[in-house]
């Protein structure tokens, strides 16, 4: 399958991307955000990936590396779960070609309608696979039986130049190179894309979730690496080996340049920016705002763009974000609690409980012994420091408890 080629430069060929893609969706916002600029004495800009056609950056890769294919007929495949599938479908039914998306069997439904609602009839889905390593080797199949174009979401030149196109957009639309851009890695097309753009002339973070580290890893390996098992719940970042291309334009990265972030810290940015400035950001997205606090040393009256990559947020997760912002800044812990089976010991454990402190869970698991009993229990509070008080007396009290809060694998099966 050929494509169009050229020597022009990496940035030529993302001007001349970027300014094809204006035929199919404006660019997106560059906005100065008051409130992060305040708190962290710098000029904060959020370029809103969130705003895009399918609410993510990733149609620019698929766009690219679409319009430059120039076989009658072509056939684009795709492997993905979230973003990615989205923005081939949407950019399947602008082009007006066939397209087939390759999706695990476990791909909630919502995923799936707006794969759907996006490729309308120029997109077939297949649910295959249990896992996505699965799943992308039958598409990868598929493409080899079929003459398909396989369109990775990140491990692909013209993907990278089409990613770079946010790069492009920051420098029109502030007029001017930041000095800095902290951004989200995954796979690495975004990164590379945008460090391939701005080269030198600007200063980096590249931010992971601390469940996977795939760029961390690979620049301490000196090559791409395989860091399963992963924690998935950044989804638009949890990515078990950054790509090979993108590795190319990141191999000289500094590793102090890249940070790792645990995912339930992530939540506290996700609920305020929700709450104060009522933008919807998914995991992925909110992971270059929260990498701020990280850096308030380097940003003093400079100037900062912060990528927020996307919005795909599905609002039945916010309770558990909630759950987990609150577990993370403290003020949220569970307990497996001994209590006497005694008449008057439940009434003695409430009276220790301080005027702001909350129960929010409440369950026996089961009669341990004769005169004990076994209580889950999870305590919400108005500030960390007030567990302090609590566990101290209840010390004193004589009862017997176990803080689970942190404990991952029992958390799986009683919270």
């Amino acid at each position: 399958m050929s494509k169009k080629g050229g020597s022009m430069s990496f940035q030529d060929d993302a001007r001349v991307g970027t300014h094809a893609m204006r035929s199919v969706f404006p660019a997106t916002p560059l906005l100065r955000n008051d409130l992060l600029s305040d708190r962290y004495d710098a000029e904060i800009w959020l370029k809103r990936e969130d705003l895009s056609p399918v609410r993510s950056y990733k149609l620019r890769g698929a766009f690219n590396a679409m319009r430059k294919v120039t076989k009658p007929g072509a056939i684009f495949v795709c492997a993905s779960a979230g973003n990615h599938a989205q923005g081939v479908a949407f950019m399947c039914r602008y082009f007006e070609v066939q397209g087939v998306v390759f999706m695990p069997v476990t791909t909630p439904e919502q995923k799936i309608m707006k794969t759907k609602m996006f490729g309308g009839s120029s997109v077939e889905i297949k649910l295959t696979g249990d896992y996505f390593d699965d799943t992308l080797a039958s598409a990868q199949t598929y493409c080899a039986d079929v003459g398909a174009y396989f369109l990775s979401p990140f491990d692909d030149d013209d993907v990278i130049v089409g990613q770079a196109s946010v790069a492009v957009e920051i420098e029109e639309q502030l007029g001017r190179i930041p000095d800095r851009i902290i951004l989200p890695v995954g796979g690495g097309g975004l990164s590379a894309g945008t460090r391939s753009y701005f080269g030198k002339t600007t200063e980096y973070t590249f931010v992971e979730p601390s469940g996977a580290t795939s760029l961390g890893e690979a620049i301490k390996a000196g090559k791409p690496v395989d860091v399963s098992p992963i924690n998935t719940f950044v989804d638009g970042a949890a990515v078990a080996k950054v790509g090979q291309r993108p590795f190319f334009c990141l191999s000289d990265v500094n590793s102090k340049d890249i940070l790792s972030i645990p995912e339930d810290r992530i939540c506290n940015t996700i609920i305020e920016l929700l709450n104060v400035e009522g933008i919807v950001l998914e995991p992925a997205g909110a992971l270059s705002i929260e990498a701020l606090s990280d850096v308030v040393h380097l940003i003093k009256d400079k100037t900062v763009v912060c990528i927020a990559s996307g919005g795909n947020f599905d609002f039945e997760r916010l309770p558990e974000v909630k759950e987990r912002a609150q577990r993370y800044s403290g003020v949220k812990k569970y307990f497996l609690l001994r209590m006497p089976q005694r008449p008057g010991a439940l009434k003695d454990f409430l009276n220790i409980l301080g005027p702001n402190d909350d129960i929010a869970r409440f369950e026996y698991l089961k009669k341990s012994a004769r005169n004990f009993g076994s209580v889950l229990i999870g305590i919400e509070t108005t500030h960390p420091d007030n567990f302090a008080r609590l566990l101290s007396e209840l010390d004193d009290a004589g009862f017997t408890y176990t803080d689970i809060t942190e404990d991952e694998t029992l958390a799986q099966f009683v919270i």
